[in-house]
């Protein structure tokens, strides 16, 4: 009888992909978890216990059918674990690389809950689609047939791309519009290149493109073209704009020059790793070379801007957040990840004001918490401890503190288009449907600031319900 590939977790431990030294990742953007080998992968692989009830797939927005392919990798059929991954999946390496899987699919490893350590869910993913691009098996959107009918997507993120992607494989006519020059979204512009390298989203974008999706880039949606423009030139439209608008302080020298917007600074981090020419990277506005930096938030953006704050050769990088470690809201494994590399965490701190000279930021007025009773949402609020204040050296000061939605329907001067109480569209759940005919929403304008995997998933869903509803049209027309 042949040997049960499967099942080989009391035998075989957990093993990551080897992780560069701390010491030399600090010095560039590049992503610091090695590929698996071959053999590697189909060894940890072989360690899913294959659950009758597999609460990694419950656990995973997309429902991906992790066992399946953990199977196939471990048996060595590639091919297959790769179709089977991109059937529920548009973007599989980019989830392999920064999904917090900690907190999804790993986390919820029953092997995990037995104590033989999680299987590498993540890193098999992201073997899995690499290998497949470097095959030749990833292939641009071909539909059977074209169809005549159009949607416009505002905003080329997750989102919206992974709708692009179902539309186009439909045969459906796609154009994008996206204010910025390159696509991607957060995913380019927002997201470090040691998390994710900026050539894994461009060959995704190329992919798109050369399967007929067209993008319409430095076009601002209430600058460039009008959203009734939009609405006019197509059939169905996807808001798919994600959640830019920074949340703010307003304490005292809040406004104060060296005090800045996360998502400003990654951006600026992000151009410089393309090449682009940057005045506010090059006069050291955006720059944290030589400075003492110090970051307020504790979710991943924040683990962004205090890792990236050290490999742009940072004199001293500290994170302050009003929690403890345990109450954080950012993935486990990036705070560790950002330990190794220098930076310093102040736990149970909040800023209450800045000081300056000449304008220019000099320290974080800081004070220190404790955790109380727990708030609406169950979590311990956190308390001021009077006489515990002190002053925090710095030269550059990111606010990581979140995003929320810009007001839509002022700046496209669509009244009827009806927001939620947070700024957030309002729309119809697994179908995104607005109140406005033939207009659609998906992602962190629908959810608030959320996971990338979820933004796959909103528009997946999206793109299946335009479909029924085009071809319903149709079917009527034709009548």
């Amino acid at each position: 009888m042949a040997e049960n590939p499967m099942l080989k977790f009391v035998s075989v431990g957990r093993d990551m992909p080897q992780k560069r030294e701390a010491s030399e990742r600090r010095e560039d953007f590049r992503e610091i978890y090695a590929e698996y080998a071959d053999a590697k992968a189909k060894e940890q692989a072989s360690r899913c216990s294959q659950c009758g009830v597999p609460y990694c797939q419950s656990h995973c927005p997309l429902h991906n059918n992790i066992p399946d392919w953990l199977k196939l990798t471990a048996e060595g059929r590639l091919r297959e674990a790769y179709e089977v991954s991109q059937a529920t999946n548009t973007f599989p390496e980019i989830c392999g690389r920064i999904c917090p899987q900690d907190r999804l699919c790993e986390g919820n490893c029953v092997i995990e809950q037995s104590g033989h350590g999680t299987v590498t869910i993540g890193s098999v993913e992201k073997y899995i689609t690499d290998t497949a691009w470097e095959e030749g098996w990833v292939v641009p959107p071909k539909p059977v047939r074209e169809r005549k009918e159009s949607v416009g997507i505002i905003g080329a993120g997750p989102g919206g791309l992974a709708a692009a992607d179902m539309l186009r494989r439909a045969g459906v006519q796609v154009t994008i519009y996206d204010r910025y020059d390159r696509a991607g979204g957060l995913l380019t512009y927002g997201i470090p290149g040691f998390k994710l390298e900026k050539d894994v989203v461009m060959r995704r974008n190329k992919q798109l493109e050369d399967g007929g999706v067209t993008f319409k880039l430095n076009h601002e949606v209430g600058r460039d073209i009008s959203f009734e423009q939009v609405r006019e030139a197509h059939d169905a439209v996807i808001i798919a704009t994600g959640v830019y608008k920074s949340r703010d302080l307003t304490l005292p020298n809040a406004t104060s020059g060296g005090v800045v917007k996360a998502i400003d600074f990654l951006t600026v981090s992000n151009r410089k790793s393309f090449g682009d020419e940057v005045e506010a990277f090059e006069d050291g506005s955006l720059n944290a070379e030589g400075k003492r930096v110090v970051v307020i938030g504790g979710g991943d953006t924040a683990m962004d801007c205090v890792r990236t704050s050290i490999r742009q050769g940072a004199s001293s990088v500290k994170c302050l957040y009003r929690r403890d470690r345990a109450n954080m809201p950012g993935s486990q494994r990036e705070v560790q990840n950002a330990e190794e590399e220098g930076v310093v965490f102040e736990w149970l701190s909040a800023p209450k004001g800045f000081t300056e000279e000449g304008g220019k930021v000099t320290g974080v007025m800081v004070q220190k918490m404790r955790l109380g009773a727990p708030d609406a949402t169950g979590r311990q609020a956190p308390e001021v401890i009077e006489g515990a204040d002190y002053v925090e050296g710095a030269d550059l000061v990111i606010k990581a503190l979140g995003f929320e939605p810009e007001d839509l329907p002022t700046l496209w001067d669509q009244p009827e288009l009806e927001v939620t109480r947070w700024g957030t569209i309002k729309a119809e759940f697994t179908t995104g449907k607005t109140a406005l005919d033939g207009v659609y929403a998906v992602g962190d304008i629908v959810r608030g600031a959320s996971l990338v995997v979820w933004a796959i998933r909103d528009g997946r869903d999206c793109a299946e319900a335009i479909l029924k509803d085009l071809s319903g049209a149709s079917a009527i027309a034709a009548e």
